[in-house]
């Protein structure tokens, strides 16, 4: 078999034929026959030869979802009166691309099935890692401008995304609408009291229509 030239064509091939299959039947009901069906010529071979399963198709999906759906690189691009204004930015972007955007939705939805899959939750995990870095850098730029209280940056931008991607998250802790109200005002009351004011109403509001999602999701 010639050598492919073109293995980051050939991948993405592969990953848009499966994101589009997986966003219109389902993650179970795809099959890599399917996928191979919709490469445009690409045989059985080259699939598995990036791919040893649907499943690690599946992570490579999200991963690359995650990297290019990055709020907080996106915030430190962006003009900001201060970190903590920078860090509120962050929060909108990661939560309107769950409002407005029907593809972010859409794999909002599909994520909801697979929270029993090790291998996607470990991807989530590794998403959260690398994001946690990236908010905490906005975070360190808030101390360093008294908008948000000294402190130890890193480990505030974990346990933000601990308690908000984790804990509040509906499809891993399932709860009612008073419970995720409660969560959202203790957790709420716990960064007030860090000097990392950065939950405001907008944000509570934004967060409340994203689970509004979870609660229409199949």
């Amino acid at each position: 078999m010639p050598r492919n030239k073109y293995p980051e064509e050939t991948v993405k091939k592969i990953l848009d034929a499966s994101l589009k299959l997986f966003l219109e039947k389902g993650f179970e009901q795809t099959t890599v026959l399917d996928i191979v069906d919709n490469l445009g010529g690409l045989t059985r071979g080259a699939f598995y030869h990036h791919f040893k399963s649907k499943d690690e198709v599946l992570v490579a999906v999200f991963e690359r979802y995650f990297s290019e759906h990055n709020p907080f690189k996106k915030a430190k691009e962006m003009e900001a009166a201060n970190g903590l204004e920078r860090a509120k930015i962050a929060l909108r972007i990661g939560l309107n691309s769950n409002i407005a955007n029907e593809e972010n939705i859409s794999m909002t939805k599909l994520a909801i099935p697979l929270l029993s899959n090790p291998r996607f939750i470990a991807e989530i995990i590794k998403s959260n890692q690398e994001d946690s870095k990236d908010f905490a850098i906005i975070i360190e730029e808030g101390m360093a401008d008294g908008s948000i209280r000294p402190g130890n940056a890193k480990i505030i931008a974990e346990l933000f995304f601990l308690l908000s991607n984790f804990w509040m998250y509906p499809g891993l802790f399932p709860c009612s609408k008073e419970e995720s109200i409660a969560k959202a005002e203790m957790t709420k009351e716990i960064f007030d009291a860090l000097g990392f004011y950065v939950l405001d109403n907008e944000l509570g509001e934004m967060y409340f229509r994203v689970l509004s999602t979870f609660d229409t999701a199949d």
